[in-house]
């Protein structure tokens, strides 16, 4: 067995904590890869791995790409992930949540939790009886807080169309044609906004039943979720789970951009290079995803003060996400590199890292 720092995606990563608990069953990932700028934050991932080094490997994937998404969105944070080991029914325990409480109490506030894939709001509830370092609770009218997904979907949809503007010089989204994978909370989010400006919508999700359905609702076209990567469109808008970019990935792909909020779209960090060559307009994930984040991080930065948290003040934060992709596709166009690695580079800096 290889230690921990051979793995191909460690990163330096301050603290990798594995959690078994007997008695609930619980198996967990903690990972902080950087507190520079604050506790780390990023959501717990409830999922079946097929091998216990899948789980290892989001883990750590995961908490740099949270290091970065916190510091380009600007928050007092730093970046973490948590990734809960489920058998292949899916079992999740309240004795399991607990325990999970428990250790994230553990942590000291080095690490706050929030909602991630198999994660839901009452989950979220269920931890937080056991730690306050826990983020994505019910929300009140008019306060943040709650489900970062139409948060998330929100800055996706202000991404794209600031990519359709800088690649296909389009001030609407008018019979833009978008090929969405994934059709939950995120990708749902994300094809309603588009709708409503006149998009030309291609759905997609492993529940054919649910892009079916959506696609009803918002006059778009239903296709099988293996396809659709290769559908002809402007914008391919991947918003179900990562690194689907990979050399066959983005060999299939027929568009002129990239733009959607699947965590770690990238198979390696290379491929930002193959869709660099290809003349393909890349919006890296962990900046234009960054809306659900922005909201639940600054619901627990208001909480851990005492005050309440205005959402007006998260939909100005998240309305920054264009002008911070157009300063990587600008860098990018006058350097002649990947905007991968140009945001890459942003972030470092920002975390002290450079």
């Amino acid at each position: 067995m290889s230690a921990l720092w051979t793995e191909p995606d460690w990163d330096e990563h301050e603290r990798v904590e594995v959690v078994h608990h007997r008695a609930s069953g619980l198996t967990a990932i903690i990972a902080l890869h950087s507190t520079h700028l604050g506790p780390a934050a990023g959501g717990t991932r409830f999922w079946h791995y097929a091998e216990a080094s899948g789980a290892m490997r989001d883990a750590l994937r995961l908490s740099r790409g949270m290091s970065f998404k916190n510091a380009m969105a600007g928050l007092p944070i730093g970046g973490g992930k948590a990734v809960v080991l489920l058998d292949k029914n899916g079992t999740k325990t309240p004795e399991m949540l607990e325990a999970f409480g428990d250790a994230v109490e553990a942590m000291g506030g080095r690490y706050v939790t929030a909602e991630d894939v198999g994660a839901s709001e009452a989950d979220m509830v269920a931890i937080a009886q056991r730690t306050s370092h826990v983020c994505g609770l019910p929300a009140e009218e008019g306060d943040a807080g709650g489900d970062p997904g139409p948060f998330t979907a929100m800055g996706i949809y202000l991404g794209i169309k600031a990519a359709a503007a800088h690649k296909l010089g389009k001030d609407s989204m008018e019979g833009v044609r978008v090929a969405v994978q994934g059709c939950g909370s995120v990708g749902g989010g994300v094809a309603r906004l588009l709708a409503k400006d006149g998009a030309d919508l291609v759905l997609a999700d492993i529940d054919i039943k649910r892009a079916q359905e959506l696609a009803r609702e918002v006059g778009g076209t239903a296709v099988e979720s293996d396809n659709v990567i290769g559908t002809q469109c402007d914008v391919f808008s991947p918003n179900a789970l990562g690194a689907i970019l990979d050399d066959e990935g983005i060999a299939r792909l027929d568009c002129a951009i990239v733009a959607g909020g699947a965590n770690n779209q990238l198979a390696r960090r290379e491929h930002g290079k193959r869709l660099h060559e290809r003349g393909i307009l890349y919006a890296p994930d962990y900046v234009i995803n960054a809306g659900g984040i922005i909201n639940v991080s600054w619901e627990y930065l208001c909480r851990q003060r005492g005050e309440t948290c205005d959402i007006n003040e998260v939909r100005q934060r998240i309305a920054q996400i264009p002008g911070r992709l157009q300063s990587i596709w600008d860098a990018s166009d006058a350097e002649g590199r990947p905007s991968n690695e140009v945001a890459d580079a942003m972030a470092m800096e920002l975390i002290g890292r450079g």
